[in-house]
């Protein structure tokens, strides 16, 4: 049996650990260890969770430790990468209300909420985030690093690239690019490709003035 640590006992980490418990394998494969944050008091006040373990820049991976990321922004990737260095092994976390379509590939370290739908023949790299009620249509490929919100719809055909943002009701149309670290508004519908390190939003989304 796996043991699971969570990185990061923020509002985010308490939402994963309800998740994880809802989540394929949750029992059987593996049970929640506890937290580890930078923040060893981040608990602090509220009951019915497991233990802090640590701080994420000390916590060495013991032999039966896999590990969930919690976190957003850049913070998460510093800190997996700094897990991964002491040798730590990701894993995903589905939960058991979503449905993964024919043919689905997922890479490592993922987070799909409830009820999401990733469509047929969709691609995911690892890290990413996919908040509850979200979409993914058929033959969509998302990358590395990137969180999509809740009740976002990726219509079928989309591409993510690598660490961009997808706020909550955002539609991607048919076959739209979103680029490296892009981010997309709230409410937005995008119909033309997203550059690179752009925010956009509105509908049409367009791109963002200072």
């Amino acid at each position: 049996m796996k043991e699971l640590v969570i990185i990061g006992a923020g509002g985010m980490g308490r939402t994963f650990f309800d998740w994880i418990r809802e989540s394929i394998g949750y029992g059987k494969e593996f049970i929640i260890k506890g937290f580890i944050d930078d923040n060893l008091h981040a608990l602090d006040g509220f009951e019915n969770y497991p233990p802090m373990l640590g701080m994420i820049n000390e916590y060495i991976p013991q032999q039966n430790d896999v590990f969930t990321c919690s976190m957003g922004g850049d913070a998460k990737k510093i800190c997996c990468e700094k897990i991964v260095a002491r040798g730590g092994v990701f894993r995903n976390i589905i939960h058991s209300t979503a449905r993964v379509g024919t043919n689905v590939k997922l890479g490592t370290g993922n987070v799909v909420g409830a009820y999401v739908a990733l469509g047929a023949d969709s691609r995911m790299g690892n890290y990413n985030l996919i908040q509850s009620y979200s979409i993914v249509g058929h033959d969509a490929i998302i990358g590395d690093w990137n969180r999509i919100d809740t009740h976002v719809t990726c219509v079928g055909g989309i591409k993510i690239e690598d660490e961009a943002t997808i706020h909550t009701s955002a539609v991607l149309n048919h076959k739209v690019v979103i680029g490296n670290r892009a981010k997309v508004a709230a409410c937005s519908f995008v119909i033309r490709k997203v550059k690179e390190g752009t925010t956009v939003m509105g509908n049409p989304a367009k791109i963002m003035s200072l």
